[in-house]
């Protein structure tokens, strides 16, 4: 039976389980990556596992997102996880070096592998041909103890591209015409594979742009062949003999089936404030700007800063508009000083930032209040930025230059007539500079064992996770609408991540963007509490923390339309019982405290999908789609207290 590319990825690594739509599958994982916005917590789990080093091919923790040292408590996290990746067996990557996913692809990717990350844009290493999911941090720590990854069987959704892009539309266009035909929804359960004759134009560096934002459509993974251009990009990074091809066989069906011609796609961009609010730029065209930021993940490499040089070059960006270049990586910054790229954007006036996330995480870069801010990068939810009244867009980087030049947000097709400009095409050199001594490598058994994790005094321990009641009889104290995200229920940026290894400080912020007397009413509800929300409840990152948080102060059950896949494992993972409504018109009407009463929860739980609960004096028909491991985990208060047990 002719299979596609996915299909054959999930089957390499298949090793509990059957492949049947639906159904919960153990996966064996031969690399994770890990960030030092969610790393902190998994190296704390390692340590409370009593994990002596990884088991898995390859592990590596970057420090790529909070690089502002505006007190002691980001370079003492620094320090703990350059030892904890000491005494684990991790390669480390220093502050610095740059954003964990163009790195990784640059120097770790290989086609076939099964990488996970505790970063939601993981999926960007699907542009090599690899089965890349985000994940929450203790999947990632499990991981590395040797533990499967467990998910649910997704559909295969593909995308066959055809045609050639226009000039002035780039790979960001592709992913924003998906994201404006099915939202940040659309791709729930779902692995998206690219294929097509449309291919052939797109580089792996394209293909990472594009895979890179499947997270913003909820999908599980983005996948693309591991075909010639895989094999051109490792030769370009000195690691040809990693290639090896992985491609859909001829017939193989999918589950959805799409096409998109790329010769019809013109510049598109997202309005604030979400990924899938997203329009014609012309639609928008007119609308003052004040900043403009380059980089990011979502548009990490070589091409997309020199597209932005060129069209610069010679030119200055309009006064009042704050041009800020955030260079993926220190690579990418060598080949920009080495092909000219540099004295082209300096020249015009730009702002060069260190190699790192930087503004998409709200790590600096914070745009002025009521003012429009057009942003390379993948999101755009609400205060993201930094700034809690934010405008910020989402576009390609030639749409981005264009309005830097204009001072107003601008079709970059129109720089031809207004301008003079010709479709910029940098010609990038053969082979990508190679800086590998910010990466370091995993210490020899016998030296790692002797290493002490460095803590500073932030870094507090793992609260204790204890088992869900029989019965519950609680208040529901927040009621919230569609698409909530992580980044609503535990807010990134340099306020807040700093204490992301301190759980108590870092609740004190859980949901303050919905309701900043949150964390107050839930320490006063001492026996409890539960939220109410509608679909896509925790979209967005994957950062453990906006369970972790919530749950240390009390949080007990989630009641929602549907859940976004990551964090709909983390509540399980940490003992929150996720539950859905059976006729969505329930939600309507239930009030900021009323009453939630749940009776004979263990049994109802082992019993099977089906629950009910009394919510304001009313029965309300409920279910979860936990598989019976889940079940157990939720019943324990969570994974650690689950595998103590077994232990």
């Amino acid at each position: 039976m002719p299979h596609t590319v996915a299909q054959k990825l999930l089957a390499a690594h298949l090793v509990e389980g059957e492949l049947e739509p639906g159904a919960e599958i153990g996966l064996q994982v031969d690399q994770t990556l890990t960030q030092d916005a969610t790393g902190t917590m998994v190296m704390l789990e390692l340590e409370a596992m009593g994990l002596d080093r990884v088991r898995t091919e390859l592990s590596v923790q970057y420090v790529d997102h909070n690089l502002l040292q505006t007190d002691e408590k980001n370079p003492d996290d620094h320090l703990f996880l350059r030892s904890a990746a000491q005494r684990f067996g991790l390669w480390f990557s220093q502050a610095g070096n740059g954003v964990s996913h163009p790195v990784h692809q640059a120097h770790f990717g290989r086609p076939g592998a099964l990488l996970i990350g505790s970063d939601s844009h993981t999926c960007a290493a699907g542009a090599l041909g690899m089965l890349a999911i985000g994940v929450g941090g203790l999947e990632i720590a499990m991981a590395m103890a040797g533990q499967p990854l467990y998910v649910t069987v997704p559909e295969i959704w593909g995308v066959e591209l055809t045609g050639e892009l226009p000039d002035w539309v780039s790979a960001k266009d592709v992913v924003l015409e998906m994201l404006r035909r099915h939202g940040v929804s659309g791709g729930v359960g779902r692995i998206i594979e690219y294929h097509g004759e449309g291919l052939a134009q797109l580089s792996a560096m394209d293909r990472h742009v594009i895979a890179n934002m499947g997270a913003e459509l909820g999908a599980t993974a983005t996948v693309f062949p591991a075909d010639d251009a895989a094999r051109r990009y490792l030769e370009s990074v000195g690691r040809a003999e990693q290639f090896e091809r992985w491609e859909a066989d001829d017939g193989a069906r999918y589950d959805l089936a799409e096409q998109i011609d790329l010769s019809q796609l013109e510049p598109l961009i997202a309005r604030p404030s979400s990924p899938g609010n997203v329009v014609p730029v012309a639609e928008a065209a007119g609308e003052e700007v004040s900043q403009v930021v380059i980089g990011s993940s979502a548009n990490p490499g070589l091409r997309d800063a020199a597209v932005v040089a060129e069209i610069l070059a010679g030119r200055r960006a309009v006064a009042g508009v704050s041009v800020d270049i955030n260079p993926s990586s220190r690579e990418v910054l060598a080949d920009l000083i080495t092909g000219g790229w540099l004295t082209s954007l300096v020249g015009a006036g730009a702002r060069i930032h260190q190699s790192g996330c930087m503004g998409c995480i709200g790590m600096g870069q914070a745009p002025a209040t009521g003012r429009n801010s057009l942003r390379t990068m993948p999101r755009n939810f609400p205060g993201r930025s930094g700034t809690e009244e934010d405008a910020v867009w989402l576009c390609s980087p030639e749409t981005a230059a264009a309005s830097a030049l204009t001072g107003v947000i601008t079709d970059p097709r129109t720089l031809e007539d207004s301008h003079g400009l010709a479709c910029p095409r940098p010609v990038l050199p053969e082979f990508a500079a190679r800086l590998s001594d910010m990466l370091e490598p995993p210490l020899a058994p016998e030296e790692a064992a002797a290493v002490e994790l460095v803590k500073g005094p932030n870094i507090s321990t793992l609260p204790e996770f204890t088992p869900i009641e029989d019965s519950l009889q609680v208040p529901a104290l927040l009621v919230m609408g569609d698409d909530v995200s992580t980044d609503e229920i535990m807010p990134a940026g340099s306020r807040v991540l700093p204490f992301r290894s301190n759980i108590p400080r870092i609740a004190e912020f859980s949901f303050t963007r919905i309701d900043e007397s949150y964390p107050e009413r839930a320490r006063e509800a001492a026996s409890g509490h539960v939220v109410i929300a509608g679909k896509n409840y925790g979209q967005g990152s994957s950062r453990e923390h906006a369970v972790i948080a919530p749950r240390h102060l009390g949080l007990r059950a989630v009641i929602a339309e549907s859940f976004a896949r990551i964090h709909w494992q983390n509540l399980a993972n940490f003992g929150i019982l996720a539950l859905q409504f059976d006729d969505p018109a329930d939600r309507d009407g239930i009030e900021t405290d009323d009453e939630v009463v749940l009776e004979g929860l263990h049994e109802a739980l082992r019993a099977g999908s089906s629950l009910t609960a009394r919510i304001g004096g009313r029965e309300v028909a409920l279910h979860h789609t936990l598989s019976p491991r889940q079940v157990d985990m939720v019943l324990a208060g969570g994974r650690i207290p689950l595998t103590a047990q077994q232990v």
